[in-house]
């Protein structure tokens, strides 16, 4: 069962799918990366830590008003980007969306093509702990 995505995941396909070159793709993540929100230094714990990633990349996501809003941080800037992306795609969404969203998205941003595998398994794994901590807000 194909089911559309949410609006503002759309659109952030729709923005890299308007640049044809690698590079430029590349320089458009790494904007992203620029406007994310500063992570509290106090929430890069183990436990906010997303596992299987080559950098250091830190998730937390609280529930408001039935939406889930993330912040997240990477030390790495192409990584930033990916985790900036994943953030203004997902958050406002809520748990239900979060968790029957599929992540093949990426592909459709054709960034999976220019990613190096570790960082397109990593874009992943960041996506997975994003849905975790959806799926931690559903009810019972």
């Amino acid at each position: 069962m194909l089911t559309s995505r949410p609006e503002s995941i759309d659109k952030i396909v729709t923005r890299f799918q308007q640049v044809a070159d690698p590079k430029r793709r590349y320089e458009q993540l790494l904007w992203f990366a620029k406007k994310l929100d500063p992570f509290p230094a106090d929430q890069k714990t183990p436990e906010n830590k997303v596992q299987g990633c080559v950098s250091q990349v830190y998730v937390i996501a609280d529930l408001d008003d039935g939406k889930v809003i993330y912040q997240a941080d990477s030390d790495a800037q192409i990584t930033k980007g990916l985790v900036a992306l994943l953030v203004k795609g997902l958050n406002g969404l809520t748990p239900q969306e979060i968790v029957n969203l599929s992540p093949d998205f990426i592909k459709d941003t054709q960034l999976d093509v220019s990613l190096t595998p570790s960082r397109a398994n990593g874009f992943y794994n960041i996506f997975k702990k994003m849905q975790a901590l959806a799926d931690g807000f559903m009810p019972g």
